[in-house]
């Protein structure tokens, strides 16, 4: 199953941000996956399409503080916005990541268009349980932060996510496993001390936002410290031969941390930016290929699959015009499984 979601996906240059997320990675994957031959005539049973409503103050406040979530929703979120996206700096002026027009879409408008994509999340994760897989192109905002987004990550739409299926007591125990080049902080910050939740990213050892000044607050403590992960995997430059069998290594030891319990829901986080291709420089010490991009998202799925545990997905990181073949080419390789 594929989630695409409907009017949220407008370009982030529509609103003055210089950022190269580009919108057409989820139609180019889209695309591509629709011309495979296995494929093309199961359309209707494999493709799931939505327009949700943006996720609301309740479920917000049910990982984010409520400080954040009210400036969030305000009628003048352009302060917030340069934080998330980093085009606002430490002196509150504009840098070259935004350029100013009276042609601008209202900043209102991009969060409740983002509010809506990240509902996109949830709506994957309720798929997965009732068909063990679904793939949401979209999503994935996992340096967003108890006490703000960050990152260009809004709001931290995985465990808003789990968090609603919890209280609904449709889920117990969850896996969230982080493929993306950059250090999951903002998930394991939310769930440090949650029996519930385990996580496991495996990232660049070095760089964003490992290496990242953390301001003190008015006690001198940092604001920012690095919580840990259930399991981290931090991959040195250079060992990208080394870096599937050191997924592999760290899947087993979740396993060993759940102490025979089976999650009743893994959501992994499919960043394409180790991708060798990728454009975003802090995404650079890490250079897998395109083959192995897909291997390590086949690795997961597979070892999940055979625990029959139900997996939702999400797109996380990946900048530039050649990403969408790491969803893509995953998607190839093991939506046929799932054919009627």
């Amino acid at each position: 199953m594929i989630l695409s979601i409907e009017n949220s996906n407008a370009p982030l240059q529509d609103y003055g941000i210089q950022i190269p997320l580009l919108a057409d990675r989820y139609t180019r994957t889209l695309e591509s996956v629709s011309q495979h031959p296995e494929l093309a005539s199961h359309k209707k049973a494999w493709l799931l399409t939505a327009d949700p409503k943006p996720f609301s103050r309740e479920q917000l406040l049910r990982v984010h503080d409520e400080q954040y979530v009210d400036a969030l929703l305000s009628s003048d979120p352009v302060q917030v916005m340069g934080q998330v996206f980093e085009f606002i700096d430490a002196d509150g002026k504009f840098n070259d990541r935004y350029v100013a027009s009276p042609n601008n879409r209202p900043m209102q408008e991009l969060v409740e268009k983002r509010l809506a994509h990240a509902a996109g999340t949830l709506l994957a994760c309720e798929a997965a349980l009732q068909r063990s897989f679904c793939y949401f192109l979209g999503g994935g905002a996992h340096h967003a932060m108890r006490s703000g987004g960050r990152g260009f990550c809004l709001v931290n739409d995985l465990l808003i996510a789990v968090r609603e299926l919890q209280f609904r007591k449709k889920i117990g125990r969850v896996w969230i496993i982080d493929l993306d080049a950059h250090k999951g902080d903002g998930t394991a910050e939310i769930t440090q001390g949650d029996p519930n939740i385990l996580t496991l990213s495996i990232h660049m050892a070095k760089g964003w936002p490992l290496d990242e000044d953390s301001p003190l607050d008015a006690q001198g403590h940092l604001k920012r410290p690095w919580w840990p992960s259930s399991v981290d995997i931090p991959v040195p430059e250079g060992a990208e031969s080394a870096y599937l069998e050191m997924l592999r290594q760290g899947l087993r030891q979740l396993e060993i941390l759940s102490c025979g319990h089976l999650p009743d829901l893994a959501l992994v986080v499919d960043g394409s930016d180790p991708y060798e291709k990728d454009v975003l420089k802090s995404a650079q010490p890490l250079q897998l290929s395109l083959e192995q991009c897909i291997e390590r998202t086949k690795i997961v799925h597979d070892w999940l699959r055979l625990k029959k545990v139900p997996q939702a997905y999400v797109m996380a990181g990946g900048y530039g015009p050649e990403n969408w073949r790491v969803h893509a080419g995953f998607l190839k390789s093991v939506l046929p499984e799932y054919l009627p």
